[in-house]
């Protein structure tokens, strides 16, 4: 899958990112998404992922990562379209929330960002939370990939993205 990063936020350090996408790799390959896939990664303030929520989803708040799927699937699914590059998405994160979750879970901000960036992913690939089916598959997914990869959950810590 290629990638492609805006660091926008400027506070994203290379090493995060690397993380972020051995993360993203990972999960593409356990998904099966094509090798001529791409996506867009960026990272932002609190006050970008603020107003692209109002702007995008009419929620005037802070979040923590917010996807937009090109490719409207099923569960699990992306469509490939011969040999050219399928454009999946984009998935925003909010360095400045990913910061602020970190402390609260007691986890490092790698942890959070590999979390938010695997989430975002998720979602790009037609994964939801809307019910409480979706979100047990959904949240059991992101688990697995971030163990399976390295980065379990800290204990005490609960993850709500």
């Amino acid at each position: 899958m290629i990638i492609d990063f805006l660091n926008e936020a400027g506070s994203a350090n290379e090493e995060s990112l690397q993380l972020v996408e051995d993360v993203l790799q990972f999960v593409a390959k356990k998904e099966d998404v094509a090798e001529l896939a791409e996506l867009s990664v960026s990272f932002v303030t609190n006050d970008e992922i603020q107003e692209i929520n109002k702007t995008y989803r009419n929620k005037d708040t802070v979040t923590d990562v917010i996807s937009f799927a090109m490719q409207e699937q099923g569960e699990g699914e992306v469509a490939v379209i011969g040999e050219q590059p399928l454009l999946l998405g984009d998935i925003i994160i909010s360095v400045d929330r990913a910061v602020e979750q970190a402390a609260d879970y007691g986890h490092s901000i790698e942890r959070e960002l590999a979390f938010l960036a695997a989430h975002g992913l998720l979602h790009i690939l037609g994964y939801d939370h809307m019910t409480s089916d979706e979100e047990k598959v959904m949240f059991a997914k992101q688990e697995q990939y971030l163990t399976e990869f390295g980065l379990p959950r800290s204990l005490g810590s609960s993850e709500n993205a």
